[in-house]
């Protein structure tokens, strides 16, 4: 087991990483930027270090000021938690260079599976199956003429896209180069690498993805599936396990396509397989995240397997500590991301102090976040506060217990999406689990007549 472990992150996973590590006995290092010294993660951790001011560039996202600071304290892993350094294969490729063990896949499987167009020629070759479309885009004329044969609407994809950006759904051709264009510039802008690629466009399928763990000694199982559909521009709002669209055949079929793909690339560790359901639930291979996710919690909360845990077995080197058999679904769990944003300026982010801040609690409700009161959200980072979750038996006692925590939740000095997720909640088409990923707008025309009605 590693002496002692850098978490390169910051807020509710590098607070989440250190619990894990002090659970099982392993010394933890923080590093912060300037603006968030006060942070919780700074006081939790056995030491911490400043790496650099506010702007992520210099600090979070600083690979000489991470590295030193890892070999100066002593520290022989680096868990990267997710977004950052999560999916930088460089990054992992330089750790492994200091005799630092990155706490994630290696870089290959990175690099293989952060290039969307590549994962989709190799899945291909492996009999999974994707939605049709083109290897990345060099020939604008040739494009035209896949769009035309696979149909619209379609969607341009970046390769090394994520959150959103790089992203552009297409209804018809004379607006395919434009759009070419505008994914491959913000492509270059967030992530270095312009190119791009086309797939068939499913109109409101639902987005499943199915959680794996897998060793370095070729064992890999699959942890049931979360729902991802409630999203605001690509951005996940809500998730819950398992997804009430699934039932027990589709859900192994999901699962053992998932162990398949992370087969193909030989992966290790934490990860997940993205799959679109459509209507006839019928699903295809959309990516794979190389790295913890965001919503792992409500996994936690159906298996009670500590996925975290693992997945720093794993990088030292230990066994799965379960298989297959061990892995049974109980109950129905649902996760709300309660961001400091104002609903009712479009999500607009509301950086300020927290002045009063009550967390819920009570049987079966999980709060996992890295402020209080008095805390000061920066404006350089993620707007999220906290990840409320909420297990019960089922689903319908998961979701009204969701209702009494948001209820319960105090949080004064900024804006929240609370009240947003008070209503959605209550939603009737969310009670009855019959949403897909255009659910957002079509329950923003149902608030806004309900609105006009009580005018």
């Amino acid at each position: 087991m590693f002496k002692k472990v850098l978490i390169a992150n910051r807020g509710e996973v590098a607070v989440r990483v250190i619990r894990a590590c002090r659970e099982i006995g392993i010394p933890t290092v923080a590093v912060y930027s300037d603006a968030d010294a006060d942070s919780l993660h700074v006081s939790l951790a056995t030491e911490a270090y400043c790496i650099g001011p506010a702007e992520s560039a210099k600090s979070y996202l600083n690979i000489p000021a991470i590295i030193s600071t890892a070999l100066i304290s002593g520290a022989d892993a680096i868990h990267p938690g997710y977004g950052f350094m999560s999916e930088r294969a460089d990054f992992a490729d330089i750790c492994t260079q200091h005799g630092l063990a990155f706490i994630g896949p290696t870089a290959d499987s990175i690099r293989r599976m952060g290039d969307k167009a590549q994962a989709r020629d190799t899945m291909k070759s492996k009999d999974i199956p994707i939605t049709p479309g083109t290897d990345i885009i060099t020939d604008i004329k040739a494009a035209k003429k896949m769009c035309r044969k696979i149909g619209y609407p379609v969607i341009v994809k970046a390769t090394a896209g994520g959150g959103g950006k790089g992203m552009r759904i297409v209804e018809k051709e004379e607006d395919l180069e434009e759009n070419i264009v505008f994914c491959k510039t913000e492509a270059q802008r967030f992530f270095g690498n312009p190119a791009v690629y086309i797939e068939k466009y499913l109109v409101n399928p639902r987005h499943i993805e199915v959680q794996i763990l897998a060793d370095k000694l070729g064992n890999v199982v699959y942890l049931g599936e979360r729902d991802c559909s409630i999203q605001r521009r690509h951005q996940k709002l809500i998730e819950e396990a398992p997804s009430p669209a699934v039932n027990e055949k589709v859900r192994e079929k999901l699962g053992k396509t998932a162990v398949r793909v992370a087969k193909a690339v030989k992966y290790e560790g934490v990860g997940t397989v993205e799959f679109l359901l459509d209507k006839n639930n019928d699903f295809y291979f959309m990516e794979m995240n190389t790295r913890l996710q965001v919503e792992h919690g409500i996994t936690e909360m159906i298996t009670n397997i500590d996925i975290v845990r693992e997945q720093i077995r794993i990088a030292a080197g230990l066994p799965l500590s379960i298989n297959q058999r061990d892995i049974s679904i109980k109950g129905h769990a649902i996760e709300c991301r309660i961001n400091a944003e104002d609903p009712d300026r479009n999500f607009l982010p509301a950086a300020g102090t927290i002045t009063g801040y009550i967390a819920p609690g009570g049987f079966g409700v999980r709060v996992d976040s890295h402020v209080y009161s008095g805390y000061k959200i920066p404006p350089y980072y993620d707007s999220m506060i906290s990840k409320l979750m909420c297990w019960a038996p089922t689903r319908e006692e998961a979701r009204r217990r969701m209702y009494r925590a948001l209820k319960e939740y105090v949080i004064t000095g900024v804006k929240t999406t609370l009240p947003f997720y008070q209503d959605l909640i209550e939603d009737e088409v969310f009670t009855e689990g019959k949403f897909d990923t255009g659910f957002l707008e079509e329950y923003n025309k149902r608030r806004a007549a309900r609105a006009q009605e009580n005018s």
